[in-house]
């Protein structure tokens, strides 16, 4: 029998019936199924828990939708990322609220006893923060002080589930732009709202949409950048686990608003659990009639396709990733031409990032000054940020534009760890710099930042105590960018190099004060001369650090000690009985820092040794190891 043809009757349709599932869907069981979670063993809880209350004779289930006698069912969700990831696994029980931290298998017969079946909460297991307990996390300072609009859906709702995510209004904002709005006005709405590109660079999303909508007639794309390569970020990958629909209805009004009816999600494979939920997505997307040939009864076809990066960082600028998309090597070119004239294929391309996709659905649904009414003037909405680093409570976290640093650290992350201070955070990964504690206050927006010398990127935060040597920590961003950069340009290629080389000499004590001169000028002639924007800013955190931290820079130089580094610093040494002689730490080393020959004890020369770790994860037997 041939599928039944989706139309917009038959989608309202749909969405009464799943709010009518979803107001009944009274008692939940949320079990954390984002990576973190997942690697502390939240699937193992899942099936435990089920088992058991099966086991007891509990009616349960898995999806929404209606089954005979599940009136009382336990619905057993799956979620993306709760965000409080210091805290995982994590289980939270509706329609109560209690939340569960660091949850065990082992934990499971107790939560169904007393909480699910007795109504009493397991108090060992709940969040407590200066000897007050949290039952529930509507009231924990970590979330009661965030604005969750893009992440609101991660961690509430089964990410493989279709029928729920049309019951929370989702693809009602992909109606409402397919029959109620034309090109012109989805672009002016999405304008209007001052969204922001959310990837690093902040370019207004509407205005680079109405230049691919004004291209001639032909061939257009859309392209999602889901690469996200900077140390510590994870946003985008928790909403592509978390709530992937968001991101393909963002991309279906971008295709309205383009004129494209084809497009690329570009996620780096490191994401497998991403990769998965966005397959699963696009699969069902397709099978209901929301992708595909003239959808539900219009001219309108869309087609979406998952390309996967192979792990380089610099996929993460435009050209390089349509690059790699086309098959070739990632590297980037030359511009202008922009891309959105000359993208993918050498055709007009929209491509902005997960988090800015996922924005869209809500702009059009809730309305521009809705979206306005949240952050500042001119850098409006939320943002959603990775916290890390010596903070008391990392996670996944969203807060309004124009959130101060201090906000973000000290009330929703609890503090730095252990009482110590705080020193620094690197903001923006390897191409943004170090705010200290001057700039607590500072509001986080696009031009606040841009005139301290930092930048939003996606939105990593590496949180620094009293303890971190700022000196080593620009070396480590220089030596992953050094590692990261494509070669196509001299500047970045050798000029990085060239840095490393002088920042771990400067780590191991051995720097001189003309060092920290050709520093200076290195970063300035490299920001200038680079291709792209990795090597342009590339030398933000040396340029940062070298103007917050010089003492540092001056005890490592004049006083040959550093009180953060204890002394010189360790390298890493090959043990002579252990070593085989295979050559597989020599062909790994990115500094080429290694040498012997074939069957023999290999030698690591310590002043090209940037420490990496290249090698040691290399070695099969457990040769390589930090000197005594």
């Amino acid at each position: 029998m041939p599928k039944r043809k989706l139309t917009r009757e038959r989608l309202d349709a749909l969405r009464a019936e799943a709010k009518t599932l979803l107001a009944a869907d009274s008692r939940e069981v949320l079990i954390c199924a984002g990576t973190g979670c997942i690697a502390g063993g939240s699937l193992n809880i899942y099936d435990r828990l089920k088992a058991l209350c099966e086991e007891r004779g509990l009616h349960t289930r898995v999806s929404l939708r209606r089954e005979e006698n599940d009136a009382d069912a336990l619905h057993f969700k799956k979620t993306g990322c709760h965000g409080f990831c210091e805290m995982g696994p994590l289980l939270q029980i509706e329609p109560d609220g209690i939340l569960y931290t660091h949850v065990k298998v082992e934990d499971c017969e107790e939560i169904l006893e007393k909480t699910i079946i007795g109504g009493k909460v397991v108090e060992r297991l709940l969040y407590e923060l200066d000897g007050v307990k949290y039952p529930k996390d509507a009231e924990i300072p970590f979330y009661q002080r965030q604005t969750r609009v893009v992440l609101e859906n991660c961690g509430a709702t089964d990410a493989e589930d279709l029928t729920e995510y049309i019951a929370r209004d989702g693809y009602a904002a992909f109606e409402k732009a397919l029959f109620e709005m034309d090109s012109e006005e989805i672009c002016r709405e999405i304008l209007d709202s001052g969204l922001r590109g959310r990837g690093g660079a902040g370019f207004p999303a509407g205005r680079k949409w109405d230049s691919v909508r004004k291209q001639p007639e032909g061939k257009k794309y859309v392209v999602c950048n889901g690469d996200e390569g900077d140390p510590g970020a994870f946003m985008d990958r928790s909403i592509m686990e978390g709530n992937p629909h968001s991101i393909i209805e963002g991309m279906l009004i971008a295709a309205l608003a383009a004129g494209s009816d084809e497009g690329y999600i570009y996620v780096r494979a490191e994401y497998p659990l991403a990769v998965d939920r966005l397959r699963t997505a696009i699969a069902k997307a397709e099978e209901l009639g929301l992708l595909g040939e003239k959808i539900m009864g219009t001219s309108f076809s869309f087609r979406l396709h998952i390309n996967r990066g192979a792990g380089a960082f610099v996929c993460g600028e435009g050209s390089a990733l349509t690059a790699s998309i086309e098959g070739k090597r990632g590297m980037p070119r030359v511009k202008p031409p922009r891309t959105v004239e000359h993208g993918l294929w050498s055709r007009p391309t929209v491509l902005n990032n997960v988090e800015t996709y996922a924005n869209v659905p809500l702009i059009i649904r809730k309305g521009a000054q809705w979206f306005r009414s949240i952050g500042t003037e001119k850098s409006s909405g939320t943002k959603a940020f990775a916290l890390t680093g010596n903070v008391v409570n990392t996670g996944l976290i969203e807060v309004p534009m124009g959130t101060t640093l201090r906000e973000i650290i000290f009330d929703i992350g609890g503090g730095i760890k252990d009482g110590k201070k705080f020193k620094a955070v690197q903001i923006g990964g390897p191409a943004g710099g170090c705010l200290t504690e001057e700039h607590l206050d500072m509001p986080l927006d696009f031009d606040s930042l841009k005139s301290v010398g930092a930048i939003i990127g996606s939105g990593g935060l590496v949180v620094m105590d009293e303890d971190t040597c700022m000196v080593e920590t620009a070396r480590f961003f220089m030596s992953f960018t050094q590692n990261e950069s494509c070669g196509k340009c001299v500047p970045c290629r050798e000029g990085t190099k060239r840095m490393l080389e002088i920042l771990t000499r400067i780590v191991n004590n051995e720097g001189t004060m003309a060092d920290l001169d050709l520093l200076e000028s290195l970063s300035d002639t490299i920001s200038e001369a680079a291709l792209c924007g990795l090597g342009q800013a590339a030398c933000n955190p040396v340029k940062s650090t070298l103007k917050y931290f010089r003492d540092e820079y001056l005890a490592h130089v004049v006083d040959k000690h550093c009180p953060h580094c204890n002394g010189k610093k360790k390298g890493l040494v090959i043990d002579p009985e252990k070593c085989k002689g295979c050559g597989k730490c020599r062909k790994n080393c990115p500094m080429e820092a290694i040498s012997g020959e074939v069957r023999k004890p290999h030698t690591i020369d310590i002043d090209k040794c940037i420490r990496c770790g290249a090698c040691e994860s290399n070695c099969p037997f457990g040769a390589i190891s930090e000197e005594a």
